[in-house]
């Protein structure tokens, strides 16, 4: 016979997990990988997600060149950087 299993989520560990600084580095650290990967032209900017939860941080890797955007467009560099 199964039993029935039941989860409490700490709300309050989580919210402070995902504004740690720890997260935050791991974060930056997959961003700067993926844009290693993608090659020239692309960079990481840090994006401050405010809102609900609030003050959590996130890394976004964009196209910061010409040639960057078209690798994308024709290539999808990017794209595939993030696997």
């Amino acid at each position: 016979m199964a039993t029935k299993v039941r989860i409490e989520l700490n709300h309050d560990g989580i919210r402070q997990l995902l504004c740690s600084d720890e997260i935050a580095a791991e974060c930056e650290k997959a961003a700067q990988e993926i844009a290693a990967r993608a090659g020239d032209g692309f960079e990481v900017k840090e994006r401050r997600i405010v809102g609900y939860g609030g003050g959590r941080v996130g890394y976004a890797v964009y196209t910061a060149t010409q040639e960057a955007r078209e690798a994308e467009a024709e290539d999808k560099v990017l794209s595939k950087a993030v696997r």
